[in-house]
């Protein structure tokens, strides 16, 4: 089951997305998808919607340094010396697909992060690891956009990766998905060529997912439609305005927006 957030002709709501390519239709849910589905009888072509971000979620807690490949190309160390981490996401760093990524003037090395997310069904806290698939209420795609430059001045993260726009995520939350040997794959378009930058598989994560949501859960309580970044793997690069990113996984679809220099 897929599950959409759109803006339509009369507003917007949460939405079963149906059909494949240029069948695709979106059918209003009463409410939010957290219970019973219950579409309303309303539906419109994906051509006469626009997605926004799957969840407007309280928090979007990240891993960081969950690849070992990224590890060594970003902080030159080994996943061993510098295990993973835990940083949070404001809200306001939110949006969905197409929408732009807007990098200011004092943030002068961004860079896009292509990346599995997890996204809460169910409050929760403490969860061990035997339990913590059933509080997933299912996956999408998030692009952790980074500045490395305010990363590494800053020493924290808080601000490098808290920009306003620099959270896409979408197209769509899919629910039911194996998240084991996903391949992850991101594309950057600059000056009319595309390249595959990143080119890697879930598989890699050095802490799994079980792993993650029992880390997390021990300090912190989850709720229905947060949302988990799971770790960026290699080939990270620099984004700069004109460019498009678009970020792949198999069975949830493919993220894309453009960046633009915010006014």
């Amino acid at each position: 089951m897929r599950i959409a957030r759109i803006a339509h002709p009369e507003g917007m709501c949460f939405a079963l997305v149906e059909g494949e390519g240029a069948d695709v239709r979106l059918h209003e849910i009463e409410g939010h998808p957290f219970a019973d589905i219950v579409k309303t009888g309303r539906s419109w072509p994906l051509a006469d919607i626009r997605l926004l971000s799957p969840m407007l979620p309280s928090k979007v807690v990240a891993i960081g340094r969950n690849y070992a490949d990224h590890v060594k190309e970003v902080f030159k160390a080994s996943g061993e010396s510098l295990p993973p981490t835990l940083f949070l996401k404001p809200p306001t760093a939110v949006i969905g697909p197409e929408a732009p990524i807007r990098i200011p003037d004092f943030a002068t090395k961004v860079e896009f992060e292509g990346e599995l997310a997890l996204v809460i069904g169910k409050p929760c806290k403490n969860v061990p690891r035997e339990r913590a698939m059933d509080v997933i209420f299912g996956y999408t795609i998030v692009n952790d956009v980074s500045s490395r430059d305010l990363q590494f001045a800053d020493g924290q993260w808080a601000r490098a990766k808290g920009i306003d726009t620099f959270c896409p995520l979408g197209p769509w939350i899919q629910t039911e998905l194996d998240p084991a040997g996903l391949p992850i794959k991101a594309h950057l378009t600059h000056e009319g060529v595309t390249e595959t930058k990143q080119d890697s598989n879930s598989d890699q994560m050095i802490m799994d997912i079980p792993e993650i949501i029992e880390f997390i859960t021990a300090s912190m309580t989850l709720l229905p439609g947060d949302v988990i970044c799971t770790g960026s793997p290699a080939g990270t690069a620099s984004m700069f305005p004109g460019d498009r990113i678009e970020i792949e996984i198999p069975g949830i679809g493919r993220l894309a927006n453009p960046v633009e220099r915010a006014d």
